[in-house]
């Protein structure tokens, strides 16, 4: 038995007065989405500890080639800004069962004049397939049932770019995590773009859906972790040029170097 696409003519057509009745009508839909945690990490590295180890990386800060760097005391300090860093972390599930529709061809010897299946009556006297040489063909449409199942577990950043667990330290959190973002002047993340992120990731709905039997888009886990983050800028007075660096606020590590400080602190991530 081989299978084709059910587009084109029939090769026999079914005399029988029985037909089968194939239902186009599908179900909703449907979601289940737990409620997004706001966890904010506690800063456990002290400013000051912040500003020193900043002044040991000063100098390299404007270094050039590697070799050419300033003096020291050309190196001024300008500020200190303390930000929060928001990460997504998310794990869902997308799940689809379904029909479509299909058709399968049957080779039937050249002498048959008559074949009965699944109470349907075929009659080969007349209809052949031009293509079969030694042999007739039948063809007998009707669907196939499918499931499919995705799932996911994501951190990601501000800007949808997936990150380790490495990357993302542990702490414990704050109390009132709400109260430290409005202190902060924190502009929280939209309230659905972690949803949109992970739905753009695992749901592909089939597009050759004949019925639909259940359809679901599962998020059982879901929240934002902001975590501190210091910015320690400085100024070399003999060219004015501006540069800063930044560090972890739990771990007090040192996390990347800013161009200049025309580069504002990170925004809220885009609804």
């Amino acid at each position: 038995m081989s299978k084709k696409a059910s587009e084109g003519p029939a090769l026999t057509e079914a005399v029988s007065d029985e037909k089968i009745s194939i239902s186009t009508e599908t179900v909703a839909s449907s979601e289940k989405i737990a409620e997004r945690k706001t966890i904010v990490y506690e800063t456990r590295a002290d400013p000051t500890v912040i500003k020193v180890a900043a002044e040991k990386l000063k100098v390299q800060l404007f270094g050039r080639f590697g070799f050419l760097k300033p003096k020291a005391g050309d190196i001024q300090f300008v500020s200190i800004d303390k930000y929060y860093e928001p990460y997504m972390v998310i794990n869902g599930r997308y799940f689809v069962d379904y029909y479509r529709k299909c058709a399968y061809t049957v080779n039937v010897g050249k002498e048959v004049q008559e074949v009965i299946l699944l109470d349907h009556r075929f009659d080969l006297g007349q209809l052949m397939d031009p293509s079969a040489k030694d042999h007739n063909v039948i063809r007998l449409e009707g669907e196939e049932r499918l499931i499919n199942e995705v799932k996911a577990s994501l951190i990601v950043d501000r800007f949808g770019d997936d990150v380790t667990l490495e990357e993302l330290p542990s702490a414990p959190s704050e109390r009132h995590p709400k109260k430290t973002l409005r202190t902060f002047g924190v502009e929280q993340i939209a309230r659905d773009a972690d949803l949109d992120l992970i739905r753009s990731r695992i749901v592909r709905r089939p597009g050759n859906i004949s019925r639909l039997v259940e359809e679901l888009f599962e998020v059982d886990e879901r929240a934002v972790i902001y975590t501190p983050r210091f910015r320690v800028a400085y100024r070399n007075v003999r060219t004015n040029e501006e540069k800063a660096v930044e560090f972890d606020g739990v771990t007090a590590q040192k996390i990347q170097q800013s161009k200049n400080l025309n580069e504002p602190l990170p925004p809220p991530p885009p609804p």
